[in-house]
């Protein structure tokens, strides 16, 4: 599957038995939603949640955001069952919790296919315990349907039985891992959730590390963090003028038969022209997005 190169700066997980939450997302800055049929639902509530959820699909609104869904996990009751309400719902794609091998999600695919999904039904990985860190890159190409990482720090921080401070130093090996294994294989990655709220600094600092990592964007657990991320992880105005101004210098040396140039002093090469014009796309994207 194709990545699709769009605007996944801030994913919000929402709880699938709260219809509230639910409308809400309709009207949210985030670039996606996670709807949760899993950590955030009582398991007294699991099939009710599945229920809302295919209704909010089928009922749409959601402009375009990016909607996921994640499911519980095939060795629960509900996961089987879950894959397949999803299937032909309207998702853009299903997430797997605690994934540890390629063979979950050759397993996933099979139930998707089984369920009649669509080929374009994304399946997102979550790694978040070390067996799942070890094994990214065999995840990562386990299936045409992969689209992406999703870090799961809180609970790689309880099976490593390490501290997360600020600045994250525990997390660095397993994090920058996962970057390597996404895009050796052309998938998207997305940073774990930041848990205290009223650290508004610590979340600021951890969106800044994620996006010098690498990572596409970050996962969220409440809305008011959602310009952070937005903020932190898109393209300003100055790296928009920068890229235009690379681009042109470029077209202007490849006219006069050169293959590089310099801007400001610093070489600008095909790489950098890559880079400014997927910058530049992606600024594109997000305007649609917010028109």
């Amino acid at each position: 599957m194709p990545v699709v190169i769009r605007p996944r700066r801030s994913v919000l997980y929402m709880p699938g038995s709260n219809p509230r939450a639910l409308e809400k997302g309709r009207s949210l800055a985030a670039d996606a939603l996670i709807l949760d049929l899993e950590d955030s639902v009582a398991v007294d509530r699991k099939e009710e949640a599945r229920d809302a959820i295919v209704a909010t699909l089928a009922q749409g609104g959601y402009g375009g955001r990016e909607l996921l869904v994640r499911v519980n996990g095939l060795d629960s009751r509900w996961g089987r069952d879950d894959l397949t309400a999803i299937a032909r719902a309207g998702a853009h794609g299903i997430v797997m919790t605690k994934v540890e091998s390629a063979d979950i999600v050759r397993k996933t695919a099979h139930i998707l296919d089984e369920g009649g999904a669509p080929e374009t039904l994304a399946i997102w990985c979550m790694i978040e315990t070390p067996m799942g860190v070890l094994r990214a890159e065999e995840i990562a190409a386990a299936d045409p349907r992969m689209a992406g990482l999703i870090m799961g720090t809180a609970d790689l921080a309880m099976e490593l039985n390490c501290q997360n401070t600020i600045t994250r130093e525990a997390f660095l090996y397993s994090l920058s891992k996962c970057v390597l294994a996404a895009r050796a294989h052309g998938l998207s990655i997305l940073d774990g959730v930041h848990e205290d709220l009223e650290d508004d600094e610590g979340f600021a600092t951890s969106c800044r590390q994620g996006r010098d990592l690498g990572f596409d964007g970050k996962t969220l657990i409440h809305p008011k963090t959602i310009a952070m991320a937005n903020e932190v992880f898109g393209p300003n105005l100055d790296e928009l003028d920068e890229a235009r101004a690379k681009i042109n210098a470029f077209e202007k040396a490849q006219a006069n038969g050169q293959g590089v140039t310099t801007l400001n002093g610093k070489l600008v090469e095909h790489l950098h022209v890559k880079r400014a014009r997927r910058l530049i796309q992606l600024a594109e994207m997000i305007e649609q997005l917010q028109g």
